[in-house]
């Protein structure tokens, strides 16, 4: 029988799986009969299909794997010249960073410049509240409007107020920026963030280089100055600071989390600010220095939810126990 008459034999009246018995030797007879490789079909049912491949051509097998070693070899240098690049990075890049110092004191004596030149020591700003620190300089026209766009909008939108439950301070990490600059982007940011009391409790301060660089160390931010560009390499985040002085959160980007935000607030603030509702999503969140975001806390979750079953539930038995109290009382009377 040919090729083709075995074909149709096979699908007119299919063999056993060839897992099956009579299946081997249907097999071995069916390689014998055809040199190219077709399936081998089971009975209804049985769901098994195999196939049975020539023996492999030495040729076209040197072919294949000559074209894989190239492909490797190819790889391996595209790989190499990545890495190259990477390590041939200008150090003023390698030296841009913003590193979490998470519990470290800021140098609370530190002597800035206020918006109309007056010197102010930043133990002025951080005592009583909250604050959210930012590093911009303000000749900057990239990052930094971005950065500070940023925080409008995420401060928008949460319900505490710039000067009532937290400060914000915005220092500029160019010892060349004058008051007068500070001054006009104070106006523009706070017309933008359009919340009377923003004007006394949103700050921007400019200073010498020695003040910056303490406190730019203090709390991990690393920038670099390009004196060809006159421009600044640097990260952009915002950290968050205790009454105390302390860096309480690090949000980074130029969108922060709302939420993240205002759990932020209510934890630097010792959970004084707030209301009962953020207390429970303090207790179903925890924040995760690694991300600068909090994150959900399901074993907690569960747990909030086994209570509140609980509850339910006694309620539930206490409302059947009491009910049947009274239709016991009604019966007697009648």
């Amino acid at each position: 029988m040919t090729n083709v008459g075995v074909i149709f034999e096979q699908l007119k009246n299919p063999p056993l799986s060839p897992f099956s018995k009579g299946g081997k030797a249907y097999r071995q007879s069916f390689i014998h009969q055809t040199s190219r490789p077709l399936p081998l079909f089971g009975k209804e049912g049985q769901g098994e299909i195999c196939f049975e491949w020539l023996k492999p051509n030495h040729a076209v097998a040197v072919v294949i794997f000559r074209v894989l070693l190239l492909t490797v070899a190819l790889l391996s240098v595209s790989l190499a010249d990545v890495w190259a690049h990477d390590d041939q990075r200008p150090a003023a890049l390698r030296e841009v960073g913003f590193d979490q110092k998470l519990d470290q004191r800021l140098p609370l004596e530190l002597v800035f410049r206020d918006e109309a030149g007056k010197s102010v020591r930043l133990a002025e700003y951080i005592k009583e509240k909250p604050v959210i620190l930012s590093f911009v300089y303000f000749k900057c026209r990239d990052l930094c409007p971005l950065l500070l766009d940023g925080i409008v909008r995420s401060l928008r939108a949460i319900s505490f107020d710039v000067g009532n439950q937290f400060d914000v301070l915005t220092v500029s990490f160019d010892p060349a920026d004058t008051p007068a600059l500070a001054a006009a982007k104070k106006s523009d940011v706070v017309s933008q963030y359009g919340r009377s009391g923003a004007s006394v409790g949103w700050h921007f301060l400019t200073g010498d280089q020695s003040a910056i660089q303490k406190l730019t160390e203090s709390v991990g931010f690393r920038y670099t100055y390009d004196a060809r560009s006159g421009e600044f390499g640097h990260a952009t985040g915002i950290v968050l600071l205790t009454p105390q002085g302390k860096a309480s959160r690090y949000y980074y980007g130029i969108d922060f989390s709302p939420r993240d935000l205002r759990l932020g607030l209510i934890e630097a603030a010792a959970n004084k600010i707030g209301s009962p509702i953020d207390q429970l999503l303090l207790f179903c969140y925890r924040y995760d220095p690694a991300t600068g975001k909090y994150g959900l806390l399901i074993t907690r979750v569960i747990r909030i939810a086994a209570a509140a079953t609980v509850v339910l539930l006694a309620g539930f038995i206490l409302l059947m126990l009491r009910r049947e109290r009274v239709a016991s009382g009604y019966g007697r009377i009648l």
